[in-house]
This record gives structure tokens, C-alpha cells and sequence, in this order.
């Protein structure tokens, strides 16, 4: 193969995404695409086989969601990097994905020419951010955030909203694509942070402490 060629693999729920991915990158130089996955556990599993440059990852999938993916990706050391591609651009999106070890992170708006130099740099390392991610994360890093916040990650946030409204775990786990065991494991992480005992507990100290509301 040739090593000037970057390799891919694209992963994406929707079949016409896919295919309008491959067929993009079919089309320019410098690109081969290796494989496609439908969800994060099976991106996992092609990702180990086909050990592909740059992996374009999709957030939100039945079956497996795309932080679940990277941080999989990045515990197994795996070679390939993650840009993630998808149409959300909220701090809790963008902000798990980067925690868990995602090098870049651009929208499915972005112009032909922008995702094939975001692959490139991808390739080589470099952090890719699209501009209305980065002015995001920009803006929180420069807001004082309420106290008590910081404690908590982005995730875990969103799960705790939802545990406010009432939600149960199996459909928290729904709402965010991931498994009940996750949700489990977040509350874990919350009830230490916030050293309480139970999800009432939780809820009523994230009010007092400005993290809700």
C-alpha cells in the first residue's frame, strides 16, 4: 500500500452517509477507504482489524455511541485517529468526546474541502476543530464556571439532568445511546463527586450548588 495513501474508516448509523462518505473519498486522491461500521462496537472490532489512519466517527448510533467508541479506542491504544463527524456541536457532545480521546471534531456542514484537510491533519496528529466548536470551547474556558461544576464531566452533567427530570436509568440509557451499566457508572461517579448517597441527594446538592438550574 502506499504510504502516502491515509486510510479510513467511516462509521455512521445511516447507510446513505456512509455511502455518500465513501464515495466522496473514492473520488480524491490520497484516500482509501478500508471498511464501514454502523455503531461503536463494531467500529471497535474493524478498527483493531483493519488498523485504518484515521477513524471518521459518528456520536450518536444505536448500539453502541461514539465517546463509548473513542475511549474504547483509546484505553486498547489503538493507532488509528478519531475525527469525529456529526451534527451536534453542544458542550455535551463535543466536550465527552474530546475527554475520551477523540483528536478532532468537525460538523457534517463542513464544505468537501475542509473535511479533506481535517482528515489529513488528523492523520498527523494535529487537533482539528471545526470554528464553531472551537469558539464553544473557547467561551467555557473563558466563563467562571459555578462552583462545584467543574467536578462533574460533561456526561455526567447530562445524565444528572436527566435523573432531575425524573428519568429512570433505562431510559436515560436510552435517551443518550448508551447501556444502563453506563448510566450506572456515571451515577457512581456523581454520588462520589458530590458526596452523597442516593439520586435525590444528588439532585438536591447539584441545585444548591448551581450545577442545575
Amino acid at each position: 500500500m502506499n504510504s502516502d495513501v491515509i486510510t479510513l474508516l467511516i462509521v455512521d448509523d445511516h447507510p446513505v452517509v456512509r455511502d455518500g462518505l465513501r464515495g466522496m473519498f473514492a473520488d480524491a486522491p490520497g484516500f482509501q477507504v478500508l471498511g464501514e461500521a454502523a455503531d461503536g462496537v463494531a467500529a471497535v472490532e474493524l478498527a483493531g482489524r483493519l488498523d485504518p489512519d484515521v477513524v471518521l466517527m459518528d456520536l450518536r448510533m444505536p448500539g453502541g455511541n461514539g465517546v463509548d467508541a473513542i475511549a474504547e479506542l483509546t484505553r486498547r491504544n489503538s493507532r488509528a485517529k478519531v475525527l469525529v463527524l456529526t451534527t451536534y456541536d453542544t458542550d455535551s457532545d463535543t466536550l465527552p468526546a474530546i475527554e475520551a480521546g477523540a483528536t478532532g471534531y468537525l460538523l457534517k456542514d463542513a464544505p468537501r474541502d475542509e473535511l479533506f484537510t481535517a482528515v489529513r491533519a488528523a492523520a498527523d496528529g494535529r487537533t482539528v476543530l471545526s470554528p464553531a466548536v472551537a469558539s464553544r470551547l473557547v467561551s467555557r474556558v473563558r466563563t467562571p464556571a459555578a462552583p462545584g461544576r467543574d467536578a462533574l464531566s460533561a456526561r455526567e452533567r447530562e445524565v444528572l439532568v436527566l435523573v432531575a427530570r425524573g428519568t429512570s436509568n433505562r431510559d436515560i440509557a436510552r435517551e443518550l445511546f448508551i447501556s444502563e451499566a453506563t448510566v450506572k457508572t456515571h451515577l457512581t461517579h456523581i454520588y462520589g463527586k458530590l458526596d452523597v448517597k442516593d439520586r435525590a441527594a444528588a439532585v438536591a446538592v447539584a441545585y444548591d450548588r448551581k450545577i442545575l438550574g
